[in-house]
């Protein structure tokens, strides 16, 4: 028997279909387009991603007898769909063009509403960290209804969030998971929706219908819903009508889900002997997630959380992020005025861009195991946009400090290798914070693009003392959406169960502690960076 997880990125639709034990069989993948109309606006196209969705689950089950695929999770990222009561795609864009109807996640359009929602103190805030931030879905409604009040505004009927956009295209149900609910739109399981918030931000039509345009009905992710696949999403994805659909959850979730469950005997790791609580998952991609879970609600400053149910049903999750992590990584590379030469060199080896430079890297160094110390004498803040965790701060800016007049290879080499230990710093930064609420964590699941750049995870157990764990399968995230699936069909009777069977250790990296104290030092320069930003800020308003 086989189940199917799909996938929505920021850039592309992925598919997968996996075995009762957690192996990837087959994947496919197809892009999706993103408009950027105007300055920290970014939009998709619902109607587009339904469609990859629809032809990468026919790819991965083809030649498959259609009884044994027993259910289907989707994971997507927390971006907000807007449609009218004819379930039609609205504009979210002064242009008007309907098929953009999708305001995605990392689109910073609504910074000043997210300010404004700050500024109000309202309780839902300790949710969140006390910060709204613009890649929640208040402020960016709220920009909506003050912007585009006369055009979106005014036809819009529903707002999903992308996850549940996918499982009601699926189902027809308008069940929202709770993941999307409480993470991204400040619902609380035990309280329903806050009256209070809505009409406080100037969103109280929300409030109509019993909360019709955002949800009413809710459940835990892998939940089945409806009746399983619609005989309109059974023809366009080639599957039998009836197959079971788990509640969804955002993307980086879904990787939490296909790594933190898994049965680590044999490896002696600090966490074999511990609860599931003392393990973080890192979703690693553009942009980074750090999924730690709780017993107990633990509020973190700056972090998100903690949400009920979020990930793990039952179980507390704080969520703290870098909001450009592989996005980051690919602007310092790109940008740098050898990265031509870069570009002929790589491919006349016939390796990718970052491989070479790893490979480069250790041809910098007299002794491969100090690599990391050509790092010494240059440093990067890393939040060009913004910092998500745990200084919860958007109008924060990168910092590179030590650059010459050299715009050499070596120069692109050392710069890459700053940017991967900031942002490493910065996960140690979180980690710190986590810790001082409460949280005991003791090992680092990765897994998402970068945690298959060898340096990257290596610089992680490095600058953070901890021990990393690399799933067995790469693709986590798509056995995480599985997992959804594979709860939904009742085949396993929970997603703890679920996650435990399907998730698997690949491998294990340790951290180098002769460089100790090499980061303990870097960590101090990491953290008077922000203090210096600050500072100048105050002077320059003055």
């Amino acid at each position: 028997m086989y189940y199917v997880g799909v996938d929505v990125g920021t850039g592309s639709v992925r598919a997968a279909l996996v075995t009762r034990d957690g192996q990837v069989k087959t994947t496919a993948e197809e892009p999706i387009s993103i408009w950027e109309p105007h300055t920290d606006h970014c939009v998709q196209s619902s109607t587009e991603i339904w469609s990859k969705c629809c032809s990468t689950v026919k790819h991965v089950t083809e030649g498959v007898e259609r009884g044994q695929i027993r259910g289907i999770g989707f994971d997507a990222t927390c971006s907000l769909v807007v449609l009218d009561q004819n379930f039609q795609p609205v504009a979210v864009n002064q242009d008007g063009e309907s098929r953009r109807n999708v305001v995605m996640w990392m689109d910073h359009r609504a910074a000043e509403q997210a300010a404004r929602i700050t500024r109000s103190g309202h309780r839902v805030l300790a949710r969140v960290g006390g910060v709204m931030s613009p890649e929640m879905q208040p402020p960016k409604l709220l920009w909506l209804k003050e912007n585009l009040k006369e055009s979106c505004w005014r036809d819009a009927a529903h707002f999903f969030d992308l996850p549940d956009f996918l499982s009601w295209k699926a189902t027809g149900s308008l069940a929202r998971s709770l993941c999307t609910l409480v993470c991204k739109w400040t619902y609380c399981p035990a309280e329903g929706w806050d009256a209070s918030f809505w009409t406080a931000i100037g969103l109280e039509d929300l409030l109509e219908n019993d909360y019709s345009k955002i949800g009413n009905q809710t459940c835990c992710p892998g939940t089945p819903l409806g009746e399983g696949l619609t005989q309109e999403a059974a023809v366009e994805m080639g599957l039998r009508p009836g197959t079971s659909v788990g509640a969804s959850l955002i993307d980086a979730h879904a990787g939490g889900l296909g790594v933190i469950g898994a049965d680590v005997r044999g490896f002696h790791l600090p966490c074999g002997d511990q609860p599931i609580t003392s393990r973080m998952a890192m979703i690693c991609g553009t942009s980074s997630c750090h999924m730690a879970i709780s017993l107990l609600p633990l509020f973190v400053p700056g972090v998100w959380g903690p949400y009920l149910s979020a990930m793990v049903p039952d179980l507390w999750l704080n969520e703290g992020g870098q909001s450009a992590t592989g996005r980051l990584i690919e602007h310092v590379v790109k940008g740098h005025a050898a990265y031509s030469q870069l570009q002929d060199q790589a491919q006349q080896s016939g390796e990718n861009i970052y491989l070479y430079l790893n490979k480069y890297l250790d041809s910098m160094s007299k002794d491969k195991a100090q690599v990391e110390l050509l790092g010494t004498s240059l440093h990067v803040w890393p939040d060009f946009h913004g910092n998500r965790s745990p200084l919860a701060d958007p109008t924060l800016k990168g910092m590179v400090m030590g650059l010459s007049l050299s715009q050499t290879l070596d120069d692109l080499a050392l710069l890459y290798l700053a940017t991967v230990q900031a942002l490493s710093l910065g996960t140690r930064h979180i980690l710190e914070a986590m810790r001082e609420a409460g949280h005991d964590i003791t090992t680092l699941f990765l897994c998402g693009g970068l945690s298959k750049n060898p340096l990257y995870v290596q610089v992680h157990a490095n600058a953070t003392g901890l021990p990393v764990v690399l799933p067995a399968q790469t693709e986590a995230v798509l056995v995480g959406a599985a997992v959804l699936g594979a709860r939904a069909s009742c085949d396993y009777s929970s997603i703890q169960e679920a996650m435990e069977k399907m998730a698997k250790v690949g491998k294990v990296v340790w951290p180098c502690q002769d460089l100790e104290s090499f980061y303990g030092r870097k960590f101090q320069v990491f953290q008077r960076l922000v203090v210096h930003q600050r500072e100048c800020m105050v002077l320059m308003r003055e």
